[in-house]
């Protein structure tokens, strides 16, 4: 077996009827698919039943423990070479595994289905490689919404390392059971493995080819509390591998800052005019002190609407585009004081369970 596909499933019967349905497409057959019910009250056992016959396909339901500890079980239960570990949220290309690029057993095999060097020439070669990653983008189908939250084509790629992310990354299997798989963190626990990937001497590849459709998450609300957790996770990754934490990860909190300032400097502009007699000036260096976000937001939509044809998809990623970087600042915020000026450890700051 070539690949193990490892989808952790939490409440998302009708995420993994989209997947399955788009793995029964895959060019290349030699894989096994093993879905990890994570405690879910909406189980998805009865959409993997309609796939079993076109897929090889392992189900398990089990207590929640959150999606890393979940991918560990359905590693421990796997039969492949390489380890591909999905989000239920993803929507594969046909191409996604032929992409690949081929390793010494797909070399010239003879084997249906298994692609040979000329099948698959723009990858690279993952012979020697422990660990792959790839992009993923918005599909034309996804609602206004998941367009102006999704990016395009977004592939991990940090000043000059590679760390793939869990939406869409393979990983050695014996590597993987050597680096004991996902740790126990509630937030961020992707990035960590990757982290402890490349301190193992590993480089993992991108592979630009190997990209996925990404819903994310389809309403502001799951949006913002996805984006709180990573900031949340940005000290947490930095306690754990000291140096990780660089300049452009601040950026978010100090945009978070000066929103708040910029926005309560405008409201003192305004309360104040009501009372005084030069009204007029106090407004317009109201007006004048929240330029920046009107500038800000201006340039944020017309680059969606040109880039999505779309100006409702522009207009939505304005509110997508605070979102994004004042939830994170706020959970950065939140971790930071409770970490480094209260001085509690990971556990202790942040009890509840990742989902809730």
């Amino acid at each position: 077996m070539k690949y193990s596909i490892i989808v952790p499933v939490f409440n998302r019967p009708d995420e993994v009827d989209e997947l399955l349905q788009s793995l029964t497409t895959q060019t290349f057959k030699d894989f096994e698919v093993i879905i990890v019910e994570d405690g879910s009250s909406k189980p998805c056992k009865d959409v993997c039943n309609r796939y079993a016959d076109v897929l090889t396909l392992h189900y398990y339901d089990k207590d929640n423990s959150g999606p890393g500890q979940s991918r560990n079980y359905g590693a421990e239960r796997a039969n492949g070479e390489w380890l591909i570990i999905l989000d239920s949220d993803v929507v594969l290309p046909e191409t996604y595994l032929q992409s690949l690029p081929p390793t010494p057993s797909h070399r010239g095999g003879a084997a249906t289905g298994t692609p040979s060097q000329e099948v698959s020439p723009k990858g690279g070669d993952l012979e020697g490689a422990a660990a792959f990653g790839g992009p993923d983008t918005a599909h034309p189908d996804f609602t206004p919404i998941q367009k102006a939250i999704g990016k395009k084509k977004n592939n991990g790629k940090a000043l000059d390392k590679f760390y793939p992310r869990s939406f869409n990354m393979g990983i050695r299997r014996d590597v993987y059971l050597q680096l004991g798989g996902f740790s126990k963190m509630r937030f961020g626990e992707d990035i960590d493995f990757s982290y402890r990937i490349v301190e193992a001497g590993y480089n993992p590849q991108l592979i630009p080819e190997a990209w996925v459709w990404h819903k994310r998450r389809t309403d502001f609300r799951k949006f913002w509390r996805q984006v709180y957790n990573s900031g949340i996770a940005r000290i947490n990754l930095e306690k754990r591998h000291p140096g990780t934490l660089k300049l452009v990860h601040l950026l978010p909190t100090v945009f978070t800052l000066g929103v708040v300032f910029c926005c309560l400097a405008a409201l003192v502009c305004f309360m104040l005019a009501t009372f005084s007699s030069n009204s007029f000036t106090l407004g317009m260096v109201g007006i004048g002190v929240l330029a920046p976000l009107l500038l800000y937001s201006l340039i944020i939509c017309t680059d969606s609407a040109i880039q999505n044809k779309n100006l409702k998809v522009g207009l939505l990623s304005i509110p997508a585009a605070f979102v994004q970087l004042m939830g994170y600042g706020f959970g950065f915020i939140e971790s930071w004081w409770k970490r480094c000026v209260l001085k509690k450890d990971e556990f202790q700051a942040f009890e509840k369970n990742f989902y809730k």
